[in-house]
């Protein structure tokens, strides 16, 4: 090789490494970071706008006053389905958790030939991060199940509840901590409040085999000391069903949304500490899509309001804490067709007096005894039900008759909650979910992480499918949702348990 031709190479070669070394390399999957996704079932804008209106004149603040909420907002997304315009929590949960679209009703399957398909939080867990769920449903309810569980029709629970715990699950464990409702999917048929057709008990199971620590009241979840005395991985079952409504819940009997998310991010920080990897922590508000359903203005208020609690202390968690966290909060989907028309704050005021839920208020009168007394059925209604339940201090004696005759129906919540609605100017289009886009909020305590968030492009600024959720973790996390569904190919996603409808 002539002296010029060697001084041509080198000349190439340092170049060429000139050039390859100035490529921005995108190195998040070596990242130490935690991803908090938030969603607030149900919650479209028009429920944002009566939170922030509700909280204004409550507390006297400045018309200007702001949600957590609103600070964040970046963007929207589209929200229908495979099947549909409008869709249900499961469709729209596996579309956010799997970047694909399914039937509504499904979780974490295919649509075509109903195969499970790779999540989130399967990958995440693969590489090395700590999972936690944290809602105020059923804890095997369609949106916390997305992530780690797979079947035909979202109304399997007691196979969903099987593969959350790992048990059946190709990956083994994927969840390290899971807080909320549905202790009746882990417990047998036959035990007061279970719901297992195969009577096994998989509360005890977990217990006895030393596979989960568990907490199922309020004694047990005091206990954790907010997070400091917490052993992963941990359940914690603190209702039947649901937990009780902001407006109904008796906190010395349930934790609240924002105890539980306290509890989640203090012991997933300590147990992430040491380790390379940090934590994704999926925490829903799940009950503003049943206050929707019910079209109840007064109860939708007060969960939005609790949610942004949570915002705000996600927020306090994220500003303290020295591992690079992005979060990003959305709604499923909006419920109800909310719309807000009031024009004055003396127009919300019946919102104001509610002290129960139309739900509560419902079920107060199927409980009451004297049911098949006209007299003392009418006298419950007027007392108990519109003067102290609905705060109401004027009311006819057609709207007595109108709630006597929907007992016994499943119109009697909706008919009560409509009440307070007539006299906030606030309407409902529908008793079901609506096609309607939901806003995107995100923040981050990572320049980077906020730069990547607010690419258009993969990240979640502007108008987005609910697809491009799992494009965006992708992004900054490295994850391969083919190579997971892979892994999980021969998982059952079958039972024959009905589908449920919410």
């Amino acid at each position: 090789m002539t002296f010029n031709l060697k001084v041509l190479v080198l000349i190439v070669i340092f170049l060429f490494g000139n050039i390859v070394t100035s490529i921005p390399v995108d190195n998040a999957a070596v990242r130490k970071q935690n991803i908090i996704f938030l969603v607030s079932d149900g919650m479209g804008a028009a429920a944002v706008q009566l939170a922030r209106t509700f909280k204004q004149t409550r507390d006297d603040l400045e018309f200007n006053d702001l949600l957590n909420l609103d600070t964040s907002l970046i963007g929207t997304f589209r929200t229908r389905s495979n099947d549909s315009y409008v869709t249900d929590s499961a469709a729209a949960g596996t579309a956010l958790a799997t970047g694909k679209k399914t039937y509504n009703g499904a979780i974490g399957v295919d649509p075509e030939n109903k195969k499970p398909i790779g999540t989130i939080g399967e990958a995440l867990k693969q590489l090395g991060y700590t999972i936690g769920i944290v809602v105020t449903t059923r804890v095997t309810d369609a949106t916390p199940s997305v992530w780690s569980a797979h079947a035909l029709l979202r109304g399997q629970e007691d196979l969903i509840a099987e593969q959350m715990l790992g048990v059946g699950h190709p990956l083994g464990r994927v969840n390290d901590l899971i807080l909320g409702g549905g202790r009746n999917f882990f417990t047998p048929l036959d035990s007061e409040g279970g719901a297992r057709p195969d009577n096994r008990n998989l509360v005890e199971e977990v217990q006895a085999n030393g596979t989960w620590t568990y907490a199922g009241n309020r004694e047990q979840f005091d206990a954790l000391q907010g997070g400091d005395n917490v052993t992963l991985p941990l359940l914690g079952l603190f209702a039947d069903k649901d937990i009780p409504y902001k407006i109904d819940r008796d906190e010395s009997v349930y934790p609240s949304l924002l105890e539980e998310t306290q509890v989640a991010l203090k012991a997933l920080d300590k147990a992430t500490e040491e380790n390379e990897q940090g934590f994704f922590l999926m925490i829903e508000a799940s009950r503003p899509d049943h206050a929707g359903h019910a079209n109840d203005a007064q109860t939708i208020a007060r969960e939005v309001l609790e949610f942004d609690d949570v915002i705000a202390e996600v927020s306090k968690f994220v500003q303290n804490s020295t591992t690079d966290t992005i979060v990003v909060s959305t709604a499923d989907h909006e419920t109800g067709g909310l719309s807000v028309w009031g024009t004055k704050p003396s127009d919300y005021q019946a919102i104001f007096n509610a002290t129960h839920s139309s739900e509560f208020l419902a079920g107060s009168i199927e409980d009451f005894p004297q049911k098949d007394n006209d007299t003392a059925l009418t006298d419950f209604i007027t007392k108990d039900v519109l003067q102290e339940g609905l705060g109401l201090s004027k009311f006819t004696d057609e709207e007595v008759q109108r709630v006597k005759g929907k007992v016994g129906t499943s119109k009697l919540a909706p008919t009560i909650a409509n009440l307070t609605s007539s006299r906030s100017k606030v309407a409902w289009g529908t008793g079901g979910h609506s096609a309607v886009d939901v806003d995107i909020y995100s923040f981050s305590n990572s320049d980077y992480l906020k730069q990547k968030v607010l690419n258009t492009k993969d990240g979640l600024a502007g108008t987005h499918e609910n697809t491009d959720f799992s494009n965006f973790i992708r992004s900054i996390a490295g994850i391969n949702l083919d190579e997971i569904t892979d892994l999980i190919a021969d998982i059952n996603v079958n039972t024959t348990l009905p589908s449920g409808s919410d």
